[in-house]
């Protein structure tokens, strides 16, 4: 068994929590996002397990934290501690916290038949030097602040026509109130300022 410190942070989302581990979780720069148990199955026994859980609607593995989106059941102060423990105890007994990189995402905690293929829906294909240099600032100049926010941020298309970039965000900032200003105010601002081929940054609805 092997020692493991996991440690809560709010987020800007109220929904969901990060928790932060001393050890990595997953390969860096690879993540890992379910929002059901079915989907979990066969992928992470750390997320289908966290999943028994009746709050927790969305686990995001992403390096070194994992950020858990729960219901509005019940308030972080009554949960936390729990989820905490769970955690540590799982990896303190298990290295491989992720044994599957999922290419596919359950969107339906009931019908496995109903999930759809995320990976292959949002999988960026970079085509263009402009899709290269998008990619560049945003993993030079958002990828840390979002990460230490919980989330996650990708790269999905640049339209040279119509300017526009469109992103995928996940974990914390997926269905957060404040990331609209964020990606308005911040990461289109930012686009804009390096490069003026750039008229709109949008998030992919999922």
């Amino acid at each position: 068994m092997r020692p493991v410190t996991i440690y809560a942070e709010s987020t800007p989302n109220p929904s969901t929590m990060k928790f932060v581990a001393d050890v990595m979780l997953i390969k860096d720069g690879q993540t890992a996002e379910f929002l059901s148990q079915s989907s979990a199955k066969g992928h992470s026994t750390l997320a289908a397990e966290l999943f028994n859980f009746p709050f927790v609607q969305g686990v995001f593995i992403a390096s070194n934290f994992i950020t858990i989106t729960k219901s509005d059941a019940l308030q972080w102060e009554y949960v936390s501690n729990e989820l905490q423990a769970f955690m540590v105890d799982f990896v303190k007994e298990n290295e491989v916290i992720v044994e599957k990189i999922p290419t596919t995402l359950d969107n339906s905690s009931n019908e496995e038949s109903s999930s759809t293929s995320k990976t292959a829906k949002n999988a960026p294909v970079i085509k263009t030097e402009t899709d290269q240099l998008i990619v560049d600032l945003l993993e030079e100049y958002v990828t840390p602040a979002v990460e230490s926010d919980g989330g996650a941020i990708h790269f999905q298309s640049f339209n040279d026509t119509t300017g526009t970039v469109t992103v995928v965000l996940k974990g914390s900032c997926s269905g957060c109130p404040s990331s609209t200003a964020t990606l308005k105010g911040g990461i289109e601002s930012l686009l804009k300022s390096h490069m003026p081929e750039v008229q709109e940054v949008v998030a992919l609805a999922d």
